[in-house]
């Protein structure tokens, strides 16, 4: 093959690469001005266009030598907003971009990525040997590398700020890029303390730019990423934080193994995806489920030793179909485009991690599913991990707040989308403040419009059965005092359900529980309605939890109690409306594995064959070269290929993904590939 043996097979990590001679177009940036340049940057080398929202504005700012703290979705195109400004400013003579990752995996892609386009980019890790380590050094310091990935651990030892110490006495240290800067708060999902330590870029590197990214930050969240990185006069970019190709679908949990099973089947057989567990136990025993069903199933978990943590992420990147199975110990920095479903089978602890974790699918911008499963037992364990954290209590309050918020989006009868953008303060319909309007044929901005339904959720596509509950919370909340009063003891949900539909159960008789005034007036309820209003009751703050420990088995358990807002539903101030409880869903859509790839659904039979000779060529190359398939070009990038039926190197010209590296290495690969279809 022609284009592996212009690279040869290599290990990507940090070695001796020739730096990339310089493109025409590259030489041509020096010429112009930042914005033009940056823009020549972006087609020759990454083979796109035109900016998307506001990477444009970021990348100026950035060249020019501004600070900025960047709020994009997951599959916004982040990465772009610092490596085309770390390109254009070593170009300008500003030397070397550093770029702050937590994650080992993303470095090592990235930094391929990075190679595939001709651009020199290394990685400081611990995977590395000590002579490896002490090349990239030696590189770093002979201006040899464009874009340097290191984690935050490593960024604070005295060796590597002796390093960037000698970069930036010479003017060769061009900016900083902070990767998942979310990390560096405590109100965030993943926070990390080592990010703390970031402050000391600009406390010992003034002048050279900063730019913080993330994807989920809340206004709390957002204001402590400001104080804790020192960017109080950063300029902020928040984009819309909307992924209008996710469908967002939550159900009832019931058999959670079987409803999974049935949705990958039904929905997403033979496709990539990955399931969210609490717990390790939980990962393991659904991976199994998965395999034994015939789903290429995976698991992931911290408990792992790091050799099968990694090999199952590897397989999950570079094959096609894979399912991952895992704890959020799995997902951050995670950039396979073609994950057509996240599903979770346990409610994560806020809005943010589900936000960032649904991220994972779709980033092709082609239709995706974000699913989950929750139930009582979510809510009551979410709770008892708050409540027994060693926190202090405002970082208690903070939290139960940030699961009140997601228990409010599970619950939700109306538009979940409308809800989830609210929650990070935007309008669905309105975009971000400060975003950029869509504009019509001639280039007028059209005219924005709130809007109170996406059409793309479970709750607008079949919008559910209400039922009044109110009746059912109050005497649910009055059979939990009737039996404290008459035992002095509280109970879990299950005792308590039993008492109200008048259940004659040895427990029941034991305490007496037959005799109170309540036994018995729930018997219309079924246990699923009746745990629909524990869940609310528990969201809204009108139930409370209690542990007990058994003084036999030394054992714990949650029962339930009256708290603060229980009253006000006993005098029925307060309305409970619920969602009906179905069985399953009402409709069921057609196994999907005979149907064509997504990127590729639009295409003729020709152009489909083409496409998949294509994908066969490029899993090729993406071995020879140890990096995911996508790296080498994405799904999109074949499918426009493919459409387009190419006949000479400059028919490949202007595709999307197709950079002139890219078009040098690889042209006359696919024209062959092509050609053969």
């Amino acid at each position: 093959m022609a284009a592996v043996a212009a690279f040869g097979p290599q290990r990507i990590f940090c070695g001796k690469r020739p730096h990339p001679a310089p493109s025409r177009a590259s030489r041509l940036c020096r010429k112009k001005s930042p914005l033009s340049a940056a823009h020549s940057v972006l087609q020759a080398v990454f083979g796109y266009e035109q900016f998307r929202g506001p990477q444009e504005a970021i990348v100026s700012h950035v060249v020019a030598g501004g600070d900025a703290l960047v709020l994009m979705p997951t599959g916004g195109g982040k990465s772009l907003c610092y490596q085309v400004p770390a390109i254009v400013r070593q170009q300008q003579g500003h030397g070397v971009a550093v770029v702050v990752s937590p994650l080992i995996a993303l470095m090592h892609d990235q930094v391929g990525a990075l190679h595939e386009a001709g651009v020199s980019a290394a990685y400081l890790n611990s995977t590395l040997s000590y002579d490896e380590t002490q090349e990239v050094e030696w590189r770093l310091q002979s201006g040899d590398i464009t874009l340097l990935y290191a984690a935050p651990e490593r960024l604070n030892t005295p060796r590597f700020l002796g390093l960037l110490d000698d970069l930036h006495a010479q003017g060769k240290l061009s900016l900083f890029a902070i990767d998942e800067a979310h990390c560096v708060s405590q109100w965030g999902h993943d926070f990390r303390p080592e990010y703390r330590a970031l402050s000391v870029l600009h406390e010992r590197y003034a002048g050279v730019p900063r730019i913080a990214l993330t994807a989920t930050a809340d206004a709390l969240t957002r204001a402590d990423i400001v104080e804790r990185l020192q960017l109080e006069s950063a300029r902020h970019f928040v984009s819309s934080f909307d992924r209008p190709n996710i469908r967002y679908r939550i159900a009832e949990k019931k058999d959670v193994s079987n409803q999974l099973l049935r949705f990958i089947e039904r929905e997403h057989e033979g496709e990539a995806g990955v399931v969210y567990c609490q717990s390790r136990k939980r990962v393991e025993e659904l991976a199994q489920t998965l395999s034994q069903a015939g789903v290429p199933a995976l698991p992931y978990h911290a408990g792992l030793p790091f050799e099968t943590r990694q090999l199952h992420q590897d397989r999950f990147l570079r094959e096609d179909g894979i399912v991952i199975v895992a704890t959020i110990a799995f997902g951050m920095g995670i950039n396979k485009p073609d994950v057509r479903f996240v599903a979770h089978v346990d409610m994560p602890k806020n809005i943010e991690g589900y936000y960032q974790e649904t991220g994972r699918a779709g980033r092709d911008g082609l239709p995706a599913d974000a699913w989950m499963a929750y139930g009582l037992s979510d809510v009551v364990n979410q709770r008892r991990m708050i409540d027994e954290s060693p926190a202090e209590d405002t970082f208690k309050q903070v939290m139960r707040g940030k699961l009140d918020a997601l228990l409010g989006l599970a619950e939700a009868t109306d538009c979940r989308r409308v809800r989830l953008l609210a929650y990070f303060g935007e309008q669905y319909g309105l975009g971000a403040p400060g975003e950029d309007a869509e504009t019509d044929l001639e280039g007028r901005p059209l005219q924005r419009v709130a809007k109170t339904a996406c059409g793309n959720c479970d709750n607008c596509m079949e919008p559910p059965a209400l039922w009044d509950g109110t009746d059912a919370a109050r005497k649910l909340l009055s059979t939990i005092y009737r039996v404290h009063e008459a035992s002095q003891l509280t109970f879990g949900a299950g005792h308590i359900m039993d008492v109200l539909r008048g259940k004659d159960t040895e427990k029941v008789r034991q305490y007496g529980h037959d005799k109170i005034s309540t036994f018995g007036l729930g018997k219309d309820y079924s246990e699923p309605q009746l745990r629909g209003v524990m869940r609310q009751l528990l969201a809204t703050g009108a139930l409370g939890l209690h542990k007990i420990t058994s003084e036999n088995s030394g054992h714990s358990f949650d029962t339930l109690c009256l708290a603060d807002g229980s009253r006000d539903v006993l005098r029925g101030n307060v309305p409970v409306q619920l969602r009906e409880a179905v069985a399953a869903p009402r409709t069921r859509t057609s196994k999907r594995a005979t149907q064509p790839n997504a990127a590729a659904a639009s295409l003729g039979p020709d152009a489909q064959v083409r496409f998949i000779n294509l994908k066969a060529w490029r899993a090729e190359v993406a071995r020879e070269h140890n990096l995911p398939a996508y790296v080498i070009f994405h799904d999109a990038t074949l499918a426009a290929i493919a459409e387009r039926n190419p006949a000479s190197l400059d028919d490949l010209q202007g595709i999307s993904g197709m950079g002139a590296k890219k078009l040098d290495a690889y042209g006359a690969e696919v024209l062959r590939v092509v050609a053969t279809g």
